[in-house]
């Protein structure tokens, strides 16, 4: 079996609802065996996140309250993309900028990841910022959290030990953890 045997195919798509962020879409697909089945999807624009890590080793996370799962949550600096045609590296260096007040000399890419491919589109851009300098924040009206400063290592263990559910934060941490080993 190749990887053409097992694509799907749209025939029809209705959109159920638009939102700000969200977009659901109800899809008729062809699946490789010639039968039909619906594909309940979520559309969104796209993310960034970023691990900013001082000179000193230790990360730039924030405490955010998230609605959804009604807790607070301790994650990396992230945000959606303004636009699918936004780059990348420039919504990360805005979304590390008003979040954190830091900027940064230089942001390596670590990837892109899907937090939910069976029901959503959604790609995240994972970047590692080093080279910070302080300024001051600039949340958006609607956003409250306070950022903390603590050394990779111990993030990596939090990670392991199930303290930080949040995926994203998970991936980068682990990814930039694995870089530094390999400096």
């Amino acid at each position: 079996m190749t990887e053409h045997d097992l694509i799907e195919r749209k025939l029809d798509s209705k959109l159920i609802f638009d939102g700000r962020i969200l977009h659901v879409c109800d899809d008729a697909v062809m699946l490789p065996n010639g039968h039909t089945a619906s594909r309940e999807l979520i559309r969104h624009v796209g993310a960034v996140c970023v691990i900013p890590i001082l000179d000193d080793g230790r990360v730039i996370v924030e405490r955010q309250f998230r609605y959804p799962v009604g807790k607070v949550l301790t994650e990396i600096p992230a945000g959606k993309l303004d636009s699918k045609e936004e780059d990348p590296e420039l919504a990360a260096r805005r979304e590390l900028r008003e979040e954190t007040g830091y900027t940064a000399d230089e942001l390596i890419h670590l990837g892109v990841f899907y937090p939910a491919p069976a029901y959503s589109d959604e790609a995240i851009h994972m970047y590692l910022a080093r080279g910070l300098h302080e300024g001051d924040q600039a949340l958006d009206q609607d956003e409250f959290l306070e950022y903390r400063l603590v050394p990779l290592k111990d993030l990596v263990q939090q990670v392991l030990a199930g303290q930080i559910p949040d995926i994203k934060t998970q991936a980068a941490v682990l990814r930039a953890w694995y870089m530094q080993q390999q400096d």
